[in-house]
């Protein structure tokens, strides 16, 4: 190869954008001279004139890798340049990054954020500066954080510190950002299988809270959680009590979320972790039928129906729901506490049933009577 060639190589590499330079080229000795002319501002002013400082953040829609101001305030948002999404300006406390608000409530806003030290995505409540100003309500929030603490059980939400940093306050906390039942419920009737599974795993983190001496007290679709493995986490213990202690409520008012709630917390008649029960079934009732069990046009009439009105059972709602899913969730919403199963234990085993022979059902048995090629029954049939 010529000298001139391996000098016009070496030009394609050579020129830096941010600058003007001329290129001479001496063929004689087979080199390259570069001239560099100042920037123009520095001619001007004899100095470099220094810019906003920028940094890297990642549009949550698309992906693209971003360069923004720096000097933009955190939790600020910029739209992305490829496709117009609000990209927002990380918050730092501490070692968590915040990144991508989740979710925002009364209390404050839910940000998917990046534990730097471990390498792990968490998610962090934000809490609001007039409810971290409130002591009242800072204490509460901090009496959440210690129930929840104190649970260790793979369908509750893990707590992993409660903390400040330069006047934030913030509860760190397990990541669960794929959306709540309610979410899904939206879309209509969930399958009977999925439904059961939950009602499974919420009845074994209900009795955990138990044996640990709390009632949640506000079992909801909203207040389940899914991480992504599809994995429900129950959240929200804010109205959690301990369950050896009587709850004290004012007169005119009922703590709880009126289509879920139990009789006897209307009635105001002793709460027990029978009231939880009946609010998880009520809350299974939903999923499978995409239908609250009562429904009125006021809150009142929703009220006196859970006290009054005998619960019409899921199977008449959606005939595809099989008679011991059904037969479940009508017993742990009997109005008389007394009716309704005695132990989680208990309400596990009937869903768990129920759930054995839904998959016989479903998979087992043949749909007409007949082999049912590639299945369990057909290929018995053919070993024996």
């Amino acid at each position: 190869m010529s000298a001139r060639a391996n000098v016009r190589r070496r030009i394609r590499v050579c020129p830096d954008v941010t600058k003007q330079k001329e290129f001479l080229w001496l063929s004689s000795k087979s080199r390259l001279v570069v001239t560099v002319e100042q920037e123009e501002n520095n001619v001007v002013s004899g100095q470099a004139q220094s810019s906003a400082p920028l940094r890297k953040v990642t549009c949550p829609c698309c992906g693209a890798k971003l360069f923004v101001r720096g000097d933009l305030p955190p939790l600020s948002t910029t739209p992305c340049s490829r496709c117009e999404h609000p990209v927002m300006i990380p918050l730092r406390l501490r070692q968590f990054e915040l990144r991508v608000p989740i979710a925002s409530g009364g209390m404050g806003t839910v940000y998917r954020a990046w534990d730097t030290v471990l390498e792990r995505d968490v998610a962090i409540k934000l809490i609001k500066p007039e409810i971290a100003a409130d002591i009242g309500a800072r204490e509460t929030l901090l009496r959440e954080a210690r129930v929840l603490a104190k649970l260790n059980h793979t369908n509750i939400i893990h707590i992993y510190t409660f903390d400040e940093h330069e006047g934030h306050h913030y509860l760190v906390m397990e990541l669960a950002d794929r959306g709540t039942l309610d979410d899904r419920i939206a879309q209509g009737p969930l399958d009977e299988l999925f439904v059961l599974d939950i009602g499974i795993k919420l009845a074994s983190a209900l009795d955990a809270a138990l044996k640990h001496g709390f009632l949640h007290r506000d079992i909801k679709p909203a207040n389940i959680l899914f991480n992504a493995d599809d994995e429900p986490k129950l959240i929200d213990f804010g109205l959690a009590s301990r369950a050896d202690e009587k709850q004290e409520e004012s007169e005119d008012a009922v703590w709880g979320t009126p289509y879920y709630i139990a009789p006897e917390k209307i009635a105001r008649q002793e709460e027990t972790f029978l009231s939880d029960m009946y609010s998880l079934a009520a809350t299974l009732y939903h999923a499978l039928t995409g239908r609250v069990p009562f429904d009125a046009p006021t809150v009142e009439e929703v009220v006196m129906a859970h006290l009054n009105t005998p619960v019409a059972p899921p199977n008449v709602i959606n005939p595809n729901i099989s008679q011991p899913t059904s037969d479940a969730i009508v017993r742990a919403m009997a109005k008389n506490p007394e009716e309704r199963f005695q132990s989680y234990d208990e309400f596990i085993m009937a869903l768990t049933a129920a759930r054995s022979q839904l998959l016989v059902n479903r998979y087992i048995r043949p749909a007409s009577g007949g082999e049912k090629k590639g299945g369990l029954i057909g290929w018995f049939r053919k070993s024996g």
